[in-house]
């Protein structure tokens, strides 16, 4: 495939789609309930604005949590002065939103009200907030017990006014590097990936006005800036420039994504560069298709973005206990580092050693068998799986090849980290030695 195909693919595949009809019908449906109570209007859509990515226009397929906004009535503020102001606002909206789904999760968590729909897997963050006469709007803080200022319409500007610089390419670039931080397992927030792709395109007027024939170029320049950036607590939002925190490191990932550009676009034109591109981007990137009659195996791969809404906003590490009758256990992780092979014939224990996800959670596994041999055996596997047990994956080492296993965490019906290892299984016995 061209270059230009790839990501008009990629592009077309990261649409948000029929899912935004949805959106707009909870968006509505929340702001008439709203309204009614704050307002006693039936009927009435009107004081609510989308924020966060869905509203700057960056947000991708598989979206799950949704930002807005309701414009509180000025003549109410006094009302909600004092400690207990914010907590018996946000408790208002809350009661409103529960008598309108009752058989639907409706909280408070701090600044926001959240809606957990089942159905979709939305989860509706709701802000009740006083507009300012200069744009900005201030918003309850139970946390602060006190008032803070928010500036969204300023970076819906800024992002409005890169994009149409950029001829639509700082949108297209957002959206891609959500897809690589869904596909990777980065804890980073929407903000976050707007504000450094805003960043990016101060630094250079080249992709202007790029089509997608040039986009390759463009995200290897990207991730070359992003894995050179500063490593920093915070950063300032772009227009805004309020704070906006770092989750988790992402300049190392970003060296590997810039490794991969480089080799796709040296493999452009072949089979390979599809291949390289969705290890930066995931299966939103096609790929090239083969026919069932030039394979020797059967492809019983399946892929986590088909089964579950992703999106990554939390950090999982998972490491494997490594054991055989007569020998020490070890690491998995400690042996890559090492240089100390794995062989056929040891117990693997998978297991996650640090999440960042608050309250319940499931996890899915998937064990991946690559190479020749595990095409001769028929044996590639791939497919999602539960644990063994709680919290664990159990498997063995059968026979050579780079295997990988990926674990998945899952909470309220949303992919919101990941991570994997990769599980080289050498053979230097001549005997067999793989996951199964």
């Amino acid at each position: 495939m061209r270059t230009s195909e790839i990501f008009d693919a990629l592009l077309a595949n990261l649409k948000i789609g029929d899912t935004a009809a949805t959106v707009a019908s909870r968006r509505d449906e929340i702001t008439k309930a709203l309204n009614k109570d704050f307002r006693s209007k039936d009927g009435c859509t009107d004081y609510r604005m989308m924020v966060g990515s869905y509203g700057r226009h960056t947000a991708i397929k598989g979206v799950s949590d949704l930002d807005m906004i309701f414009i509180v009535p000025p003549g109410l503020r006094a009302s909600y002065k004092g400690e207990r102001g914010p907590r018996r606002i946000l408790e208002r909206v809350r009661d409103v939103l529960k008598d309108r789904y009752p058989h639907t999760e409706v909280r408070v968590d701090q600044c926001v009200v959240r809606v957990q729909f089942t159905s979709n897997a939305f989860k509706f963050e709701i802000q009740p907030a006083f507009e300012n006469d200069d744009g900005s709007f201030d918003y309850p803080d139970t946390a602060a017990e006190g008032w803070k200022v928010t500036k969204p319409r300023d970076e819906i500007r800024a992002t409005k006014e890169c994009n149409d610089r950029t001829s639509t390419s700082m949108r297209h670039l957002a959206r891609m590097a959500r897809a690589w931080k869904n596909a990777n397992g980065i804890a980073m927030g929407g903000l976050l990936i707007d504000t450094l792709v805003h960043h990016f395109f101060s630094t250079t007027a080249n992709y202007d006005s790029a089509g997608t024939g040039s986009y390759a170029s463009m995200a290897c320049d990207f991730f070359e800036f992003l894995k050179d950036v500063l490593d920093q607590d915070f950063y300032l939002a772009l227009g805004s420039n309020q704070r906006v925190n770092v989750k988790a490191k992402f300049q190392p990932k970003a060296r590997k994504a810039y490794d991969r550009c480089r080799e796709a676009i040296a493999d452009d034109g072949k089979a390979p560069a599809n291949r390289k591109w969705r290890e930066v981007f995931g299966t939103s990137v096609p790929l090239q298709k083969v026919s069932e009659s030039s394979r020797s195996f059967d492809d019983t791969e399946e892929f986590i973005e088909d089964k579950f809404p992703v999106d990554i906003t939390h950090s999982v590490t998972i490491d494997c206990e490594v054991t055989q009758n007569g020998w020490r256990p070890a690491f998995l992780r400690e042996m890559l580092r090492g240089g100390s092979p794995l062989m056929a014939d040891k117990g693997l224990k998978f297991t996650v050693i640090s999440c960042s996800v608050e309250g319940s959670y499931e996890l899915r596994w998937k064990v991946r068998n690559r190479g020749a041999e595990a095409e001769r055996r028929n044996n590639i596997r791939g497919q999602i799986v539960g644990s063994s047990q709680p919290g664990v994956r159990d498997e063995r080492t059968t026979f050579q090849g780079e295997h990988v296993v990926e674990c998945f965490v899952l909470q309220d019906g949303v992919v919101v980290a990941r991570d994997r290892i990769d599980v080289p299984i050498k053979n230097t016995s001549g005997a067999s030695g793989g996951v199964s």
